[in-house]
């Protein structure tokens, strides 16, 4: 098996993995039932065979640039800071973000680097999403804007004209420093 097919597998089985626990958590928090288990069990595999037989990667594997992705930080710090600190609120803090990142381009209208901008800022908008409860500082919200940056750089050529990448790739980067931050402090 070639590194291509073994990094696209991968990354389907990591994608699915982390759409599984963001489905579980929906239904475990709003339905406390049997259908929880069933529309699991129903969506999961619809979604793995719109993976394998969708046409979502390019045959080049290309790779964000690093000053791109320095953006997510600031879309995250920003958001959250509307978020909590201002108390826009989630929505209005996200959107905010997400809109006065898309003008960035406006900068300089012939700059490659500026087009791609709004993407990398509205993702980490999606990070600054998150609740004290599950996001409780600014340390948190620099961490999953690094893990969140790591995974869209790698992802550049993957799950190409898929809906919610960035918010699917910024809810990763919460779980993983999620997961980190669990470790820790059970082990501190």
């Amino acid at each position: 098996m070639s590194i291509r097919k073994l990094s696209r597998k991968i990354s389907i089985i990591f994608l699915l993995a982390i759409q599984v626990i963001f489905l579980f958590a929906i239904f475990r928090e709003h339905l406390q039932s049997w259908w929880s288990v069933i529309s699991i069990l129903v969506i999961c595999p619809l979604i793995l065979v719109a993976y394998l037989r969708g046409q979502l990667h390019h045959h080049e594997h290309q790779y964000e640039h690093v000053l791109v992705v320095c953006w997510i930080p600031i879309g995250a710090v920003t958001s959250f800071y509307l978020n909590h600190y201002l108390s826009l609120g989630p929505v209005i803090s996200a959107s905010a973000v997400g809109f006065a990142g898309s003008f960035l381009p406006l900068l300089k209208k012939s700059s490659e680097y500026l087009r791609q901008l709004p993407a990398a800022v509205y993702c980490g908008a999606f990070i600054g999403m998150s609740s004290t409860a599950v996001a409780p500082n600014i340390l948190f919200v620099l961490t999953a804007s690094f893990f969140t940056a790591i995974l869209i750089i790698v992802s550049k050529s993957l799950f190409s004209g898929v809906g919610g990448k960035l918010g699917t790739l910024a809810f990763a980067g919460v779980v993983i420093t999620s997961f980190i931050y669990y470790l820790i402090s059970s082990y501190a």
